[in-house]
């Protein structure tokens, strides 16, 4: 009893939203993991939090677990035996036999059982059946889980990587600022001694060289915590992070989407919320059986003597076989609430599956549209850089020359910089964009277990 599960009918949209050209199959998703990452120190450590993350381990736990309830709900279907044991001593009042007066001792007797029994529900309505096939769908849809930790997981490495690889950038930048400033400084006092220059140009020289000291400590606090941050991720104590590829060396690979109706069978998250329906639809049945008779048959054969020497001398002396048929009459409304109350969390699990495609389709066309953009984005910020350094050298040789004041000088400086920082934080958001699509994409589904782990 109870409807049969039907997939509820989903609008993919004809292309993603930011594609340019015309769709094509080939899709950024079917990449195995090793392959969208140039980077050899990158896909080791990923290889590690695969093997040691504990999320990861979590999940699979829930896996065994699922497994093993779908075996609890499916042994119902089978008969059960069981055996049961009874040793009793007792005694009885006998009362003096009427008329006679005469007493009559009390009787005291022991009592020994040894028995089998065995009952089995026969599954007349099928709530069993639907029980387990609820059961079964739970299980598929922690496997559908543990694939989206795995996912998140290599995405969440690399995004905490090249964050790193940013930072290192980063402080690559202050110390180079922080070696010109020092230069500056020793330019503007020069010049002060020399009487050429006021003691203002050498005060702001000071300053700004103060100021790079101070973003160097910070970048260090920042890439210490960025360290232990993934060192977490790799399922470990906070340690070192090893560093492969420079962050500007770093390849990027072509990023097609695919089609948008593949994205309803690669999305891990898409997929599990199916079997939380498909679990729910089944339900559906188990509630509606409840209210049909349960049929049973039970039996038991065993023996039974005063001495327990005598239990099994003579032959097998108890059994009954017993046919049954038991069913509800008055619930006070509970077996009819059961089944509105299933049929409502069916409509959530539609509601919580269309909400996740479409969020699925919002955050693969935000990465396209990030790929896009940023592509622009880091051109106009490599050619500010150039023209920056050029100011910086042009505005010396002014100064040297008697014909620009400290301040051309400074101000090209900490121009520079700046930039420079904005250059390194837009390849890096360049390489995380990568990552982002190829997690919203589903990327690796058409990887077996073993290789998720095990990378050619």
């Amino acid at each position: 009893v109870g409807p049969d599960y039907e997939r509820p009918p989903v609008a993919a949209p004809e292309q993603y939203r930011g594609t340019l050209g015309p769709p094509d199959a080939a899709s950024l998703a079917d990449l195995p993991w090793w392959d969208l990452f140039g980077d050899p120190v990158l896909k080791g450590l990923i290889k590690e939090a695969l093997e040691n993350n504990y999320n990861l381990q979590t999940a699979v736990a829930r896996i065994e677990e699922s497994r093993a309830l779908v075996g609890v709900a499916a042994s119902q279907f089978y008969p059960q035996a069981a055996y049961q044991a009874e040793a009793a001593r007792q005694r009885e009042f006998i009362p003096p036999v009427f008329g006679l007066g005469l007493p009559v001792p009390n009787s005291a007797f022991n009592s020994f059982l040894g028995a089998v029994n065995v009952t089995w529900e026969i599954d007349v309505w099928g709530r069993i059946r639907r029980s387990t096939e609820a059961a079964r769908a739970n299980f598929l849809a922690s496997e559908e889980a543990r694939r989206g930790v795995m996912l998140t997981l290599v995405s969440d490495v690399a995004t905490a990587y090249f964050a790193l690889l940013e930072l290192d950038r980063e402080l690559e930048i202050a110390r180079e600022s922080a070696e010109t400033y020092t230069d500056t400084l020793d330019l503007f006092t020069r010049r002060y001694v020399g009487g050429k220059d006021t003691k203002l140009s050498t005060s702001r020289a000071e300053a700004a060289l103060d100021s790079s000291a101070a973003t160097i400590a910070a970048l260090k606090r920042e890439i210490a915590q960025q360290e232990d941050a993934l060192s977490v991720l790799l399922g470990k104590h906070p340690e070192p992070i090893p560093r492969g590829t420079a962050l500007i060396a770093q390849t990027m690979p072509e990023m097609p989407p695919g089609l948008p109706s593949d994205l309803l069978e690669r999305r891990p998250d898409i997929l599990q919320v199916e079997q939380t329906m498909v679990s729910a639809n089944a339900e559906i049945g188990v509630a509606i059986a409840n209210f049909f008779p349960t049929v049973g048959l039970s039996a038991l054969y065993g023996s039974e003597a005063s001495k327990i020497s005598d239990l099994f001398k003579n032959g097998f002396s108890v059994w009954n076989i017993v046919g049954n048929v038991s069913g509800p009459i008055f619930q006070g409304g509970r077996l009819l609430e059961q089944y509105e109350g299933q049929k409502a969390f069916w409509d959530e699990t539609i509601a919580q599956y269309q909400a996740t495609i479409i969020q699925a389709f919002r955050e693969v066309s935000d990465a396209l549209a990030a790929d896009a953009e940023l592509m622009g984005e880091r051109v106009a910020r490599e050619k500010q850089v150039a023209a920056l350094k050029e100011a910086v050298e042009l505005s010396l040789l002014r100064y040297q020359g008697g014909r620009a004041t400290y301040l051309d000088v400074l101000d090209a400086e900490q121009a520079l910089y700046p930039a420079e920082d904005a250059l390194a934080q837009t390849q890096r958001d360049q390489l995380a964009a990568v990552v982002t699509l190829y997690k919203a994409l589903g990327g690796g589904w058409k990887l077996s277990d073993a290789e998720w782990n095990e990378p050619h």
